[in-house]
């Protein structure tokens, strides 16, 4: 009681008359530490985005058990097991979610139509009040049909306008209007330590809400995207769902996490909002990304080569080659020249120079600033279309499979030895193993046909022979992670064993 009459009194002379008839010794109360930086509250951000933030569930069209001359029994449960690490960050089905079964050992049984099977759980949120809707491009590609749940229990159909691999960002359209869209926020506002929070639907549990600390700007994993990095818990089923503010406004998309066990381990990455906001209006306005590319490889550049050859600071992009006929070679820029700025802005480590070239427009005219043999030049180039990403062709049908090992069996695998024209392909150094047929664990793991598993159990496999070997030591009763390619992304998955 005392101590809030004294915050309220600001005279020395009220304060000297108020101890005088009190008889007491006052001391000035100074507010603690802990009263200065209160822990946030966030209901309110809860009540304001909560009703944007949409679950997402996907499925396929595969060929029904009838058809495929499957043997299960309608009591088979197993294909309701490890649902959740059926993509990358996927949830498991829905509780209840509806499975055509085949009576089982019917005589000559009619040709059954295509099943539907459930893919698996995202989120995302909603753009815009017509019904657009942003989410990870992971989560609706290769889906046949996409459901959109609102808060409010409303369930739609949606049609993918689009996605695009590289950023991992895509957007669905749901016919609905007067939706409560998100607002975007300002990522250069974004500060190391502050508080942000995520709402998702991990493995498949709608409206959830986790918060943390924004733990680094600017993370490197990858040519396009410079990752917020957070330790916000995030899970299977996230994916997609928006990455708050304290002002209630999204700065980014929940992408991927660092884990060694497929689930949350205290570092997860977003999409920043800028990034995927450039992406999403192209795909709403043509269904496709464009991107600027002007056919150079580029290195680092060390601190002892930059000393060496008189650049001094360690900065740029090291050409490393230039693609014949491309828009640098024609520009008159040459292997061993170091780009330092690209349109006057300065390029400080080398993956800058591909975001930078990216988002300009095919056909642009641009500057880039070179450091060649001790001296700076101007060249100018015309920047260059990057060319659709390649797709590994499958097999034809009457292609002899590999005979399946009893190592790989176990994991719903067929896997045969890269070859070179794909080591090419995909830039492997040390090979891997392809992936010619997904089942049962693998394919609920997300593993399909024509993926390059690169490393499992954390070690890396450059042939079959190596792959058997360390899947025949790990502990059949435990979940094995695997890490592969697909094109030019690489991800995890996690295998359950078949038992």
């Amino acid at each position: 009681m005392f101590e809030i009459v004294l915050k309220k009194c600001r005279s020395s002379l009220l304060l000297g008359a108020f101890s005088t008839v009190v008889g007491l010794s006052l001391v000035p109360v100074q507010p603690s530490f802990a009263q200065a930086r209160a822990l946030p509250d966030f209901t309110d951000l809860v009540e304001q985005v909560g009703p944007s933030v949409v679950n997402i569930r996907t499925s396929e069209k595969v060929k029904s058990r009838a058809n495929a001359g499957s043997g299960s029994s309608p009591g088979n449960g197993a294909d309701e097991e490890m649902q959740e690490f059926f993509r990358r960050f996927f949830g498991q089905p829905m509780p209840g979610t509806p499975r055509q079964t085949p009576r089982p050992n019917s005589p000559q049984q009619p040709q059954q139509p295509d099943e539907e099977q459930p893919r698996g759980v995202g989120s995302g949120f909603i753009l815009s009040t017509d019904g657009y809707v942003m989410t990870n491009a992971h989560v609706v590609d290769g889906a046949d049909e996409v459901l959109v749940t609102l808060p409010d229990k409303r369930e739609f159909k949606a049609k993918i306008i689009g996605f695009d691999k590289r950023t991992d960002v895509a957007v669905v359209k749901i016919d609905a209007t007067g939706l409560p869209a998100v607002k975007i926020g300002d990522v250069s506002r974004l500060k190391v330590g502050e508080w942000v929070m995520a709402i998702g639907s991990p493995f498949g549990l709608e409206n959830t809400v986790t918060a943390g600390i924004v733990s680094a700007k600017q993370r490197d994993t990858g040519d396009y995207l410079p990752f917020i990095q957070t330790d916000v818990a995030i899970n299977p089923g996230n994916s997609g769902g928006p990455l708050i503010n304290m002002r209630g406004e999204v700065v980014g998309i929940n992408s991927q996490i660092y884990s060694r066990t497929g689930s949350f381990a205290g570092i997860s990455f977003s999409i920043p909002i800028d990034e995927a906001t450039r992406v999403s209006d192209q795909l709403r306005a043509t269904g496709r990304v464009t991107r600027g590319r002007i056919g150079v490889q580029i290195a680092t550049v060390t601190k002892e080569v930059a000393e060496s050859i008189g650049l001094g600071k360690a900065q740029g992009a090291l050409v490393s080659g230039v693609e014949a006929g491309a828009p640098a070679e024609k520009a008159g820029v040459e292997a061993g020249d170091i780009i330092t700025k690209f349109d006057g802005k300065p390029i400080e480590k080398a993956t800058d120079l591909p975001r930078l070239v990216g988002n300009i427009k095919p056909g642009t005219r641009g500057m880039l600033t070179i450091f060649r043999r001790g001296s700076v030049k101007e060249l100018a180039v015309t920047v260059g279309e990057f060319e659709a990403e390649k797709v590994v062709a499958k097999k034809a049908e009457k292609e002899e499979k590999p005979k399946v090992s009893t190592a790989a069996q176990t994991l719903g695998l067929t896997v045969s030895d890269v070859n070179d024209a794909l080591k090419k392909e995909l830039k492997l150094t040390k090979g891997g193993v392809k992936v010619d047929t997904a089942t049962e664990s693998a394919a609920r793991a997300g593993l399909r046909e024509g993926d390059v598993i690169v490393a499992i159990a954390n070690t890396e496999v450059a042939s079959v022979k190596e792959f058997e070997a360390v899947v025949a030591k790990s502990d059949k009763s435990k979940s094995i992670n695997v890490l592969f390619r697909r094109g030019e992304w690489a991800q995890y998955a996690l295998i359950r064993p078949a038992k």
